[in-house]
């Protein structure tokens, strides 16, 4: 009883020192009671207007995800030089055929103690941000994908109560290549703390030794309106497993210019790698003469990045190659509104796939994807700008470059510097300045500028103009050389330029649609067809770029060279080459691995089938259901970690495939080009390197179809009213098997504690709305996302399609 009693007062006490600390500072998410309307009302900076006629919002907030789309949204006429175009053309769905440009205003109040510092920190406005408080402009940021945050102590009413908050966001027309999204899509917070405090991004951690036996850690925290007092601050380094390793306390006189400095040692310490995410905490309380007024937690990794010349990449003294993807920030059918769980789902299909690196191209990240990456084990190239001071686009960032760059970059490096998962920073993305004979400059500025806020990591940028960046010292100068595609010319740069490392900053660009495939199969560049779809069988890519295999095997032969980021993990919203001119209704990318609607593709397992070394991977294309090919040649490919298959149609062998260095292609799939379309089963089995028969798939020709089938990725969601569950539907036979021709509409309804969120098929010309309950099926297949309401119980989906029968599925919320 004594034991029992003692640590119930400590647990008494543990809370009461928690709720000391979190009195001292404050963090609120700005998220419900929000107005928003489209269009320009100066007035509404101010606090006696009437915004009641305005659209009520929770933020995160995309205004141009509802629609409607339309062909002549943000028309641009230009030739892509990237793309190595020269003559200018209609570019119809660009930046994804919805409406985004224009102005929008945002209003909200707040209560706030007046004798506290009182911050906003926006984690991205698009774009243009002007933010009022109680009338007065407090800040402007126009980068609409930074981090930035607002000191508005002296702006509040003086008793703190009923603050006014206004934001003034605009869309130019012709700002983006894709599409941007619009308003207050990622979260905002309101921060309170004493006079005295850790500022916003206000600490900076390294690891300089690290060893199996121990591990250095030294922590310079930023101190402000510290005057003349003593400084104590007093840090516990927290183990992955919450156990207390280190602590220091330290007296100081320090003035704003002088951050804080501790050092620490960490025995035996757990380093971080995708394969093991082990994450630290520095818990920091900083006293004034005694008095506590902030507590400031430090969330870090400790893990030894290295970059050697001629031997390539090393994590935690382990040569690796990165498995990267590069992604848009656009979570597809939910547009640009950030979205935990959405990120999540994403992540999750791609660490499936044995994807262990994420570029943020070509902007600044939000702060959950980085701190996802971080918990789930996902390197990073965090990359801020897709053009510098000479223009891609009429309206684009280079007409803030001079003036914004700097405070864009230095916000960026010092908001995820402390992220393990970051392991370089990229300047930029094929930008025009590359080809400019003083073009180095303009790099080495932003370079130094990452060596002087972050002198732990290297630098990178992608670069597209290989005879450019090699003639005219551009590349000679950036840390890590990173090419977008010229794989042909990997080994000339490897041998001029003295790095003697290359990165594949950007690969591939494959273009597919999911469940689509072209007769004859061969290998294209830019091919267009009627129906403006791509081929499954992964054989098609633009005029600048090639199928994963060439990048495959620079990564397999050579040691200097450091891996790939594939454009792109994941489709979104515009871009959608090869139909980018006057091709309306296309409107969105074709270059994901998964489609828009988060759904695999064949290619995804061909990705599978090398990278992810400890699953089983076997898959057969294409489907089997080609009434009016009977007797015609249909070949068939597997992508399988094994090493030989053999191939039978309805019994009949077609023989044992290897996989050999005859061909880049059959180095890495098993093809059978001769195969013979005939409708029923067709079936491999997969030998292993001793011959011995490992594993079997089978895929059948569909019947009639009969039902509809649901299949969920989670079943229980938490009642937060954010949480999502990603539905696939799927048109089946009455045996089970896919429809892949069928695409009839499919209705659907939400009842319980859940609500329909959003649909998507992945169809790149499909212009169903995303928040209809009603959808198109595209190869016999879609996705529904339900979102968690605010309450537990049961959530019901509920399913049905003229001519075939209905179904439901049922989802807790808890």
């Amino acid at each position: 009883m004594i034991m029992k009693y003692t640590k119930q007062l400590l647990t008494v006490f543990l809370l009461s020192v928690t709720c000391l600390l979190q009195a001292q500072r404050t963090e609120t998410l700005l998220e419900k009671n929000w107005m928003f309307t489209k269009g320009d009302f100066p007035e509404a900076r101010h606090t006696d207007y009437n915004d009641s006629q305005w659209e009520s919002v929770i933020i995160p907030h995309d205004w141009a995800i509802y629609g409607p789309f339309d062909g002549s949204n943000d028309l641009q006429n230009v030739a892509i030089t990237q793309n190595l175009e020269t003559k200018a053309s209609i570019k119809t769905g660009r930046t994804g055929g919805l409406p985004h440009q224009g102005i929008g205003w945002y209003r909200t109040r707040f209560d706030a103690p007046a004798d506290k510092e009182v911050n906003l920190l926006f984690d991205g406005a698009m774009s243009e941000a002007h933010i009022y408080v109680n009338g007065k402009e407090v800040c402007f940021w126009p980068f609409g994908y930074n981090s930035f945050h607002c000191n508005v102590t002296s702006f509040l009413n003086k008793d703190g109560k009923n603050n006014t908050l206004a934001v003034r966001l605009e869309n130019r027309p012709q700002s983006s290549r894709w599409y941007p999204g619009a308003g207050l899509y990622r979260n905002v917070h309101l921060i309170v703390t004493e006079k005295v405090h850790v500022p916003v991004w206000g600490t900076q951690l390294s690891t300089p030794h690290i060893s199996k036996e121990f591990a250095s850690v030294r922590l310079r925290t930023k101190i402000e309106n510290a005057g003349n007092d003593e400084i104590q601050m007093e840090t516990k380094i927290i183990s992955p497993d919450g156990k207390v390793v280190a602590q220091k306390e330290n007296k100081s006189l320090i003035n704003n210019e002088q951050p804080f400095e501790q050092n620490f040692i960490v025995n035996a310490p757990q380093l971080w790698s995708p394969e093991s995410p082990a994450l630290y905490k520095a818990v920091s309380e900083i006293y004034v003469n005694g008095r506590l007024v902030d507590a400031y937690t430090t969330r870090f990794g400790i893990r030894k990045i290295e970059y050697v010349a001629d031997k390539g990449f090393y994590l935690n003294g382990n040569h690796r190659k990165f498995q990267g993807v590069c992604n848009h920030h656009d979570l597809g059918p939910l547009g640009s509104a950030i979205n935990v769980a959405a990120l999540r789902h994403q992540l999750t299909i791609l660490k499936d796939m044995g994807c262990d690196a994420i570029r943020t191209s070509h902007n600044m990240p939000a702060p959950e994807l980085v701190e996802l990456c971080d918990e789930m084990g996902f390197m990073m190239m965090i990359e801020p700008f897709d053009e510098w001071d000479i223009a891609k686009c009429e309206n684009g960032y280079h007409r803030f470059f001079n003036e914004w760059a700097e405070r864009d970059m230095v916000n960026m490096l010092h908001n995820y510097r402390n992220n393990p998962c970051v392991v370089m920073w990229s300047i930029g993305n094929e930008v025009p300045t590359q080809c400019n004979p003083q073009g180095y400059k303009v790099a080495k500025f932003l370079q130094d500028i990452c060596h002087r806020e972050d002198p732990t990591r290297p630098v990178t940028c992608g670069m597209d103009q290989v005879s450019c960046v090699l003639s005219n010292g551009f590349a000679a100068m950036i840390d890590i050389p990173g090419f977008n595609y010229r794989t042909g010319r990997y080994k000339e740069a490897y041998n001029k330029l003295p790095q003697n490392l290359i990165l594949g900053s950007e690969t591939a660009s494959t273009v597919s649609s999911r469940g689509v495939y072209k007769f004859p199969v061969e290998e294209k560049k830019g091919a267009r067809y009627d129906d403006h779809q791509c081929s499954s069988y992964d054989v098609e890519a633009c005029f600048h770029s090639n199928i994963p295999d060439e990048d495959f095997a620079l990564a397999d032969d050579n040691h200097w060279t450091l891996g790939q980021f594939v454009w792109t993990g994941f489709d979104y919203l515009g871009e959608p080459s090869p139909y980018d001119s006057e091709s309306w209704p296309s409107h969105s990318s074709m270059f994901g691995i998964i489609d828009l609607a988060s759904l695999p593709k064949d290619r995804y397992y061909l990705y599978r089938s090398i990278w992810n070394k400890k699953a089983e991977t076997l898959h057969i294309l294409p489907h089997w259901t080609w009434p009016g090919r009977e007797g015609e040649v249909t070949p068939v490919f597997v992508y399988t970690n094994y090493p030989t298959a053999e191939l039978f149609i309805n019994n009949k062998s077609y023989g044992k495939q290897s996989k050999n260095n005859s061909s880049l292609k059959k180095r890495y799939r098993l093809m059978w080009m001769n195969a013979i379309y005939e409708p029923g089963e067709v079936k491999v089995i997969a030998y292993d390197e001793t011959g011995k028969a490992v594993a079997e798939k089978s895929i059948r020709t569909a019947g009639k179809p009969h039902h509809l089938e649901l299949i969920s990725n989670r079943q229980t969601l938490t009642a937060n009213g954010k949480d999502l569950a990603y539905v696939t539907v799927k048109v089946v036979d009455k045996d089970g098997n896919l429809c892949p021709l069928d695409n009839r509409l499919i209705n659907f309804s939400v009842k319980g504690a859940g609500k329909f969120r959003a649909a998507a098929n992945g169809d790149a010309t499909c212009l169903d709305l995303f928040h209809f309950p009603k959808m198109h099926a595209f190869s016999g297949m879609l996705t529904v996302i339900v979102q968690a309401g605010e309450t537990t119980g049961e959530t019901i989906l509920n399913a049905k399609a003229s001519g075939i029968k209905a179904t439901s599925i049922r989802l807790q919320c808890i």
